[in-house]
């Protein structure tokens, strides 16, 4: 893969305690990972340099914001044709109830997740901002009932630890 960037066990254990707390000071970094803070500033510095390290975000409750209802939404365009799918991603992710959006392969388009007040909130969303476009052919609704984090993205040649870190 061209844009792959060259890890080595430093950066990989660098990744491991950021994705588990962005909040970490270089100092903490550096004595975990065993560098001086210069370095590890350094090599942060290179990771988002490099893209690697995208940004920082802050995650919300959904629930704790009025939105205790998540949901996955399977939608089929039809025509899928880039003239209209400009627009209809434009406006999904424009839209407050939004997550993230998802183009796939397969007989669905697009699997949009989304949070809601209540299952009355859902139905408006899929009536009012989905099933009413005219290229939107067919709109499948899925109830997330519980969400799991998973562990560190690494990279594949990066073996997979049971250990915590």
């Amino acid at each position: 893969m061209a844009d792959s960037v060259v890890l080595d066990a430093v950066d990989l254990h660098i990744l491991r305690l950021l994705q588990n707390d962005a909040r970490t000071t270089y100092r903490e970094l550096a004595a975990e990972v065993g560098v001086a803070p210069s370095t590890c500033l350094d090599r942060v510095a290179r990771l988002r340099r490099t893209g690697v390290i995208l940004g920082h975000q802050l995650r919300l409750d959904p629930a704790k914001l009025g939105r205790g209802l998540e949901a996955l939404l399977l939608v089929q365009v039809r025509p899928h044709r880039r003239e209209l799918i400009g627009p209809f991603v434009d406006r999904i992710r424009a839209l407050p109830e939004s997550r993230a959006l998802f183009h796939l392969t397969g007989p669905d388009d697009y699997l949009v997740h989304v949070a809601v007040a209540d299952p009355a909130d859902l139905q408006r969303l899929v009536l009012d901002e989905f099933t009413s476009r005219r290229e939107v052919a067919r709109v499948e609704t899925r109830l997330i009932f519980q969400q799991w984090e998973c562990g560190p993205l690494l990279p594949p040649s990066a073996s997979p630890s049971l250990s915590a870190d």
